[in-house]
């Protein structure tokens, strides 16, 4: 193995080591890490420039010669980011960054990631004046679907 393709080995205080150290020590490493950063900054900047709704499903995908690749979730985010397009392309030149084109790939599941995950279901006890008043309620009803809840509700808030 040549000494040109293995990692450069820093003295180190042991385990406080990084990817990012350990990325930025290699040649072929430092190459992924400088690109990463690169596509980060250029989504960063577009992101400035686009709608907040709409810039929050767009992703950088790739960048090559002077086109931009941006994943979006669907077609609706596709056929407006196509629209703004030209806007953004020139803006993004006028920011310093090298781009003549943006094209556009819908992903399905980009967003994914952000769909919100239910939180349980907070209850607060009902106080025993709310629950006399919803067994006098009860009483009051006559039966069926909604006496019953009532009835199962009075019992359920009795226990708490």
């Amino acid at each position: 193995m040549s000494r040109a393709s293995r990692p450069v080995r820093h003295a180190t205080s042991g385990p406080a080591d990084t990817a990012i150290d350990w990325l930025s020590s290699d040649r072929h490493g430092a190459n992924v890490l400088t690109t990463a950063r690169t596509l980060l900054a250029l989504e960063a900047a577009i992101q400035k420039m686009l709608p907040s709704g709409l810039a929050q499903g767009c992703r950088v995908a790739r960048m090559e010669d002077q086109r931009v690749t941006l994943a979006v979730p669907s077609a609706a985010y596709a056929a407006r980011l196509r629209q703004l397009a030209p806007r953004t392309v020139a803006q993004l030149a006028g920011s310093g960054w090298n781009l003549t084109e943006i094209q556009v790939k819908v992903q399905a599941g980009l967003l994914q990631e952000r769909i919100k995950v239910s939180q349980p279901k907070q209850s607060i006890p009902l106080d025993s004046n709310a629950v006399d008043a919803f067994r006098d309620l009860h009483d009051n009803l006559r039966p069926g679907p909604l006496a019953d809840a009532i009835a199962k509700l009075v019992a359920r808030h009795k226990q708490a």
